[in-house]
């Protein structure tokens, strides 16, 4: 119930675009049938309440043990210190690169050695940057328990890179449910539904 809907708010304030005719490029050069930009939660009050909310449930459910949350720059910082707020909980951030000038940190916040740190994303694509922070945490001396994010696309890459490493990959949400929400919806159809599944299977190979 929760993943569906976390699946339709996401929808509902247009945070994901759908676009099998005239795909996006990421960053990482991948051309993808979908974009998804949950900073736009940040804009919405009720609907920014109701992702903290799920978020607080989810981890007190799977994560009942976790310290510290670290948010990941940029797009994790605020959804993990409004949940650091709700839970009553210290809070760090990592950078994406060290800091250029001071000390340097590539950690922000005060971080105890030993602590069982959830790290918090907004979402989950290839899975590499969500475990170069958690390594950056666990180099700083924090014990990185999993990672959190509000959404993942599923990719064959981020399931190889959660079995890489000692701790899960979570999403309140993924991009199967995404697409049969949006199918429901009207938003897509199954010629679409089609495309965007044979995206996922194989991304870097896709209209190769």
């Amino acid at each position: 119930m929760r993943e569906k809907q976390v699946a339709d708010l996401l929808l509902s304030i247009k945070a994901v675009t759908l676009r099998p005719d005239n795909p996006f490029t990421w960053s990482s050069g991948i051309k993808s049938p979908i974009y998804c930009d949950n900073r736009l939660i940040m804009s919405f009050p009720e609907q920014r309440r109701r992702v903290i909310d799920y978020f607080v449930s989810y981890i007190q459910e799977h994560f009942p043990d976790v310290e510290v949350l670290a948010g990941t720059a940029t797009a994790g910082i605020p959804h993990a210190a409004w949940i650091a707020d709700r839970m009553d909980l210290p809070m760090i951030y990592v950078r994406s690169s060290s800091k250029g000038h001071g000390k340097q940190n590539k950690i922000e916040g005060m971080l105890e050695t030993g602590k069982k740190v959830l790290v918090i994303e907004d979402l989950i694509s290839t899975g590499g940057s969500s475990i170069e922070a958690a390594k950056a945490v666990e180099a700083s001396g924090g014990k990185v328990i999993g990672v959190c994010s509000i959404f993942t696309y599923e990719l064959p890459s981020a399931k190889e890179a959660e079995h890489s490493v000692g701790y899960p990959l979570k999403s309140l949400t993924t991009y199967s449910i995404l697409l049969n929400m949006a199918a429901d919806q009207g938003i897509i159809n199954e010629s679409d539904v089609e495309i965007l599944q044979d995206w996922s299977k194989d991304p870097e190979g896709w209209l190769g």
